[in-house]
């Protein structure tokens, strides 16, 4: 069991992160990411989504024929999408007004989608719920990531206006470049696909280096193992 949620965990986070590897959901991605706020809110609503989804997709999967399917799984992932934005726009209007018109769009996150129909239906509700959960952990961390260092390099600053969402974090915001003129380009949509082009290339040259030190240790072990079978 703990090694099964530990696999889900890492291919959810890393090995196939739905934004870095599968990308899935790219427009509201790029979109939405031009700072932690607004990023942090696609994230929460996109994870309520999957985890309820997922959940509700395994517990009908065995009265739900091949037949209808896919248009229930659509008609749930929708009733979600519905109350998240409903959530927002009842505690996070403000927000809501900023990113609001991305969030119906979480309905053609083929990343949900596809958890529903490859994983839910297979699996139990505890567990599909939480691979839900670690799927949105990994949506949310590359679009919390990219919100940060697009609002970094856009205004030499973080954490702005996280009170729209978090009515406690009026006084979070960092200035990190302290009279900082801005530069512009990281705010609008080319700069993201800059942003999210260096994260791709950073996971690739990370993913490289761990597979070469993996054949390393391999080829040590294979020589040491020789060499002891010489000896002997």
């Amino acid at each position: 069991m703990n090694k099964n949620l530990t696999s889900i965990s890492k291919q959810a986070l890393w090995q196939n992160n739905p934004a870095l590897v599968q990308l899935l959901g790219l427009c509201p991605l790029l979109a939405v990411s031009a700072s932690v706020v607004n990023a942090l809110g696609l994230a929460l609503a996109t994870t309520m989504v999957l985890i309820f989804s997922n959940l509700i997709v395994s517990l009908i999967r065995h009265q739900v024929t091949d037949a209808i399917r896919l248009p229930v799984f659509v008609l749930i992932i929708a009733s979600f999408v519905t109350c998240a934005e409903l959530l927002m726009q009842a505690y996070a209007y403000s927000l809501y007004l900023s990113i609001g018109i991305f969030i119906p769009l979480i309905v053609t996150n083929c990343a949900i989608l596809g958890r529903a129909v490859t994983f839910a239906v297979k699996n139990s509700p505890l567990i599909s719920a939480f691979d839900g959960l670690m799927m949105g952990l990994g949506f949310s961390s590359i679009l919390i990531l990219l919100g940060a260092l697009r609002e970094l390099f856009g205004t030499g600053k973080l954490f702005a206006n996280m009170d729209i969402l978090l009515p406690m974090a009026s006084n979070w915001e960092i200035t990190i470049l302290p009279n900082y003129s801005g530069f512009l380009f990281a705010l609008l949509p080319p700069g993201a696909f800059l942003f999210m082009g260096m994260l791709l290339a950073l996971k690739n040259f990370i993913d490289k280096q761990l597979a070469d030190s993996i054949t390393k240790h391999q080829n040590a072990q294979q020589m040491a193992s020789r060499f002891a079978k010489d000896m002997s």
